[in-house]
Parts: structure tokens; sequence; C-alpha cells
């Protein structure tokens, strides 16, 4: 593995089959193509370039692997040794014990309901097992689009509890969309252990 997190004891964490590892460069074009291909739910306001996505990954993420106390923990997630996505903790508050879950499928797995599901469900026992017993965090929260209900359903069956809405925060096809608030508790992950 050619890139480690200064800040995680160890790297790799698997659920199953699936499993995330420090954000691999050889994944940045497919991960490109799905963030392009799916803008509409992402905070991303143009399409990507390869050239924007390796000043990305040179500017942000490489430095971020050897800070004591990165803004931005991302992983390659993988499944059966495949990439099908990727994600993990942006907004790392270090001083206030949170981070923000970042997640984003395959364009085709998103499409996939049942597999949306499973996806994400693993996803957020991965990063649960990151943010609260590996950082000692004490709040992941999210923000999400009203127009993915899937989302926040597979969201809320994972612990997390919507505390708000900001009404027509963004516009996104010519319409306002409201965006959810849903944060998890390092309390309520212990007593769950989702």
């Amino acid at each position: 593995m050619d890139t480690a997190y200064n800040c995680l004891p160890m790297q790799v964490f698997k659920y199953g089959l699936y499993e995330v590892q420090p954000y691999r460069f050889q994944d940045l074009f497919k991960i490109k193509e799905w963030r392009n291909s799916q803008i509409d739910v992402l905070r991303q306001k143009k399409v990507l370039t390869d050239e924007d996505q390796i000043a990305y990954y040179q500017k942000i993420i490489e430095p971020s692997f050897k800070e004591t106390h990165p803004r931005i923990i991302l992983f390659s997630f993988l499944f059966d040794s495949e990439l099908i996505g990727y994600g993990g903790l942006t907004n790392c508050s270090w001083e206030d014990k949170r981070s923000e879950l970042s997640f984003l499928v395959s364009t085709i797995r998103a499409t996939e309901e049942e597999l949306y599901k499973n996806d994400f469900s693993a996803f957020i026992h991965l990063m649960t097992q990151v943010n609260f017993e590996i950082l000692q965090f004490n709040r992941l929260f999210t923000e999400t689009f009203d127009i993915r209900p899937l989302h926040i359903t597979t969201l809320e069956k994972n612990g997390f509890v919507r505390e708000g809405v900001m009404k027509e925060h963004v516009i996104i096809g010519g319409r306002s969309v409201d965006s959810v608030i849903h944060g998890l508790l390092r309390s309520y992950y212990k007593q769950n252990r989702i």
C-alpha cells in the first residue's frame, strides 16, 4: 500500500467482503466519472476534469496522509477487492471531536436500490468504527439533499437521527431543494454498535 494516514493506527478496515483503505491515486479517474455523473447529489458545482482530480489529490489528499489532525480522511471503498466507491470523514474538527460522513458509489450501483442500501450500510459500519473507536470522536453528521430518499432512509435505519432541515437550501435543476441534517452520537453508537 503506497498511502497511509499518520492519524490512523491501522489503514485497512473490513466488513464482510467490504473494505476501505486510504484513497488510492489509481482510483482518481473512476471517481471523477462517478462524481460527474451524479453531480446533482453532491456539493460539486462544475464538471471535473482529469487535471482537477490530479490537483485535488496532490494538494488536498496527499498532504492529509501526513497530518496529525487532517480535516479530511478519504478512503477507496471496495467490494470483493473491486473498487465500488469512495468516501470517508470530512470537515473533521479535532477540537470538537466531530466529522461529516461523505459517501459515493459507482453510478450503476447507485441506481440499484438493494445494492445501494447494502453498500451504504456497510460503509456506515466502517466509518462509525473509524470515527468512534479509532479517532474517539463524539459526533458524526451528514447533509443530504432531499431528492435522495433512499440515502436518507438508509441513514436513519443505521442510527442517524434527523436533526433539522435547511429549507430551499440549494438550487438543483432549476428548483429549490431542502438539505436534511442527520447526526449520530458516540453514546448511541456505543449502546447499539451499528
